[in-house]
């Protein structure tokens, strides 16, 4: 894997690697970090994480998206675009309609276990070792 702002290889990486990995080692670099961080900060909105929660289960139409998440087109919409810039989400055009969807199996497990942790947190159940 490369780094394309730097075009050098991510620290932790193997740059030969052709088959995407579950799980790897990694070094916490700034560079990481910050990524990491920005991926957070997509998550870090109710409607936004509603969404992602709606698009893990499989690819949605805008008009879809709104009736889920019960918001309006246009706010609906603009998450979706923050979504798309930040490459969290993918979109691709079926006649007049757009349809997301989430590309990025690690990113599905990551909501899944944060909604499951936070449901933790709200019934009291004990979290997992």
């Amino acid at each position: 894997m490369r780094n394309r702002a730097l075009d050098s290889p991510i620290e932790g990486h193997d740059d030969g690697a052709r088959e995407p990995s579950l799980a790897h080692a990694v070094t916490p670099s700034p560079e990481l970090l910050e990524t990491a961080a920005g991926i957070l900060r997509m998550l870090a909105e109710p409607t936004r994480l509603h969404l992602l929660w709606q698009l893990a289960e499989g690819p949605r139409s805008v008009s879809e998206l709104t009736d889920a998440v019960g918001g309006s087109r246009t706010v609906t919409s603009q998450h979706l675009a923050k979504l798309r810039l930040s490459g969290t989400v993918a979109a691709r055009k079926d006649g007049r309609h757009v349809i997301y969807s989430l590309p990025d199996g690690h990113l599905i497990r990551l909501l899944r276990e944060t909604m499951n942790h936070a449901d933790h947190l709200l019934t009291g159940e004990p979290t997992h070792e």
